[in-house]
């Protein structure tokens, strides 16, 4: 959005009230908001994360339904019924996410529904709750005596809670956990690497969009009047989900746009098509069905896409310079013993993918893996950083064995690594993507985000982003897309991010690959240089003359196993090296 947009949004929105407008017109800008505030938590865990969750009317009926027991029940201020409400929506996510994000696939939508299923059945068939029937008599809010009632009132209330949490929302992603979460959608390996818990983060996800969820509930009731069973179904649950990807399952701004989309075409619809059908029913259901199948099928960015073309693209304001240092970590002597891999082993099922290899490498090395292709190297480069459990074997880190640590563990004690296929979040910039790597270097949380308490963190972040890409030769290119990069780039790109973690170790696998020839003779002048700073490299290349320029031990695996391990010099004048690679001696 332009600079003046949201304010000129909002000020509408809060002053929409004092306008000369319909009742009708309330009314329906109000359910907009309440539903833009469910929506706007799908697109942060759906969108954004990459977690389907079908079951956001259950946390939104925990808000209603504590709202309404509460105050009419034990006549409990409406105030401190949303605080229950949210912790008991926070305590459903905490439980519910605890037993499912650790596992992969359909667990988590499952268990969502199941938790729909479950909730609404309480409501429908408890006593207390008011069966079908559900609660009646709920009073309306009040602030300062004054009351807000049901219309006009709570309008901007409503409007001001649903802003806010977009506000809140584009913040929080444009910052340092805001870009830990947006690495989940692409799989944990990459994110784990750079220091950060995938499980802590997708947990604070869900729990931000079931907190959300159960404000907009205690908001639902206290405008109804009333709640009973029905608009906290499986089906509402999917109608949420329908409004973030009809929006723009990605986008802040598209949870707003889907969800007034869908309310306002759902009233016309259920007014048209009993006349065209000729019989009443749901049959807008239908209808929506289709729109999503064609949604998905011309537009599976959302509504929200065609509105984004016609915006100026954001460009960050640099506003980094001068910005103080991240803190970085003493490297070790030159000389100084830094990996000890001893005698690991992998076994997948009846397959040894490495079989007892050894090697060591000391402050200042330079060290080259090679081999032919399936020799093991990547396997190998896995175990060292956790990405795989060893079977056997001891992988010694300074000293400390790292062997069965997390990756975001060993990173934290230095080591960092690149992938053999590149791993990154096409939809953020160079510079974000660089960023990333600064992730165990700063503290920021989520709560300082949002309120934009990090931004002297940030410039210090982004600062150290672009002083890497200044290293490797892409400082000009660090407001691209990293989708809209060629493979070459993407690579050094992967590296400069490495190096913003401030490694003692720095695992390179085939980080050559895709450079034309000045960009490798560039590489390879970068990592000796890092080598003169203190960095130790243990790299993985096919480019058997770069591996001979730069490296100042070479170790040859073949079949899993450590063939030879030499200089250079001996690697090339062996026999048995051109025989693994060649299959012949001669």
């Amino acid at each position: 959005m332009t600079k003046w947009a949201f304010p000129a949004f909002a000020a509408v929105m809060m002053l929409l009230p004092a306008l000369p407008v319909p009742d009708f017109w309330i009314t329906q800008s109000i359910y907009i908001g309440l539903y833009a505030i469910v929506a706007l938590g799908l697109v942060l865990l759906t969108g954004v994360s990459g977690l389907t969750s079908f079951g956001q009317a259950a946390f939104v009926g925990v808000g209603a339904y504590t709202a309404a027991f509460l105050a009419v029940k034990l006549g409990i201020s409406p105030w401190l019924t949303l605080l229950v409400g949210v912790a008991l929506a926070v305590a459903a996510a905490l439980v519910l996410g605890a037993i499912t994000l650790r596992m992969s696939g359909h667990y988590l939508p499952l268990a969502t529904i199941a938790w729909g299923l479950a909730l609404n059945y309480t409501m429908a068939n408890m006593e207390w709750l008011g069966k079908y029937d559900g609660i009646l008599g709920i009073p309306p809010l009040s602030l300062f005596g004054w009351s807000l009632g049901t219309g006009r009132g709570l309008h901007p209330l409503v409007w001001g809670v649903a802003l806010l949490a977009a506000l809140g929302a584009v913040h929080l992603l444009d910052s340092r956990p805001g870009r830990a979460i947006r690495a989940l959608k692409g799989g944990s390996t990459m994110a784990e690497a750079m220091g950060i818990s995938t499980f802590r983060y997708k947990l604070t996800v869900f729990v931000i969009a079931a907190f959300l969820a159960a404000v907009s509930g205690w908001l639902f009731a206290h405008f109804q009047r009333s709640v009973s069973p029905s608009p906290f179904g499986i089906n509402r649950g999917i109608e949420y989900l329908f409004m973030a990807v009809l929006g723009g399952v990605g986008q802040v701004w598209g949870a707003f746009l889907g969800s007034a989309a869908v309310r306002l075409v759902e009233d016309q619809l259920q007014v048209l098509l009993p006349k065209l059908i000729g019989t009443s029913g749901n049959f807008e259901t239908i209808v929506f069905g289709i729109v999503l199948v064609v949604v998905l099928k011309y537009a599976p960015d959302g509504l929200w896409s065609f509105v984004a073309r016609r915006l100026p693209t954001p460009r960050r304001t640099r506003d980094w310079e001068g910005a103080e240092p991240l803190p970085a970590r003493a490297k070790p002597a030159r000389g100084e013993p830094l990996l000890e891999v001893k005698e690991v082993r992998k076994e997948f099922g009846g397959l040894v993918a490495v079989n007892d290899v050894s090697f060591d490498i000391r402050g200042g090395d330079i060290v080259g893996l090679i081999g032919p292709n399936g020799a093991g190297k990547s396997t190998t480069f896995n175990l060292i950083t956790g990405v795989l459990p060893l079977t056997r074997g001891e992988v010694r880190f300074r000293g400390e064995a790292i062997g069965g640590l997390p990756s975001r563990e060993i990173a934290r004690r230095g080591v960092s690594r690149t992938f053999q296929h590149v791993k990154m979040i096409p939809e953020m910039t160079v510079l974000e993507n660089v960023a990333l790597g600064g992730y165990l270097r700063s503290s920021a949380g989520e709560l300082q985000a949002m309120l934009r308490l990090d931004r002297a963190e940030e410039r210090r972040l982004f600062a150290e982003a672009e002083r890497q890409l200044q290293r490797i030769g892409m400082a000009e290119q660090m407001h691209e897309l990293a989708g809209n990069l060629a493979l070459g780039p993407q690579r050094l790109m992967e590296i400069a991010r490495a190096l913003a973690t401030d490694p003692a170790l720095l695992l390179l696998d085939e980080p050559a690959a895709g450079l034309r020839h000045k960009e490798k003779q560039a590489l390879g002048a970068v990592l000796k240089q890092l080598r003169a700073e203190g960095m130790s490299l243990l790299l993985v290349e096919h480019d058997m003359d770069f591996v001979m320029g730069l490296t100042d031990r070479i170790v040859v695996m073949e079949f899993g196993t450590r063939l030879l391990e030499g200089t250079p010099e001996e690697v090339q004048a062996s026999p048995v090296v051109r025989a693994a690679y060649l299959g012949t001696e001669h």
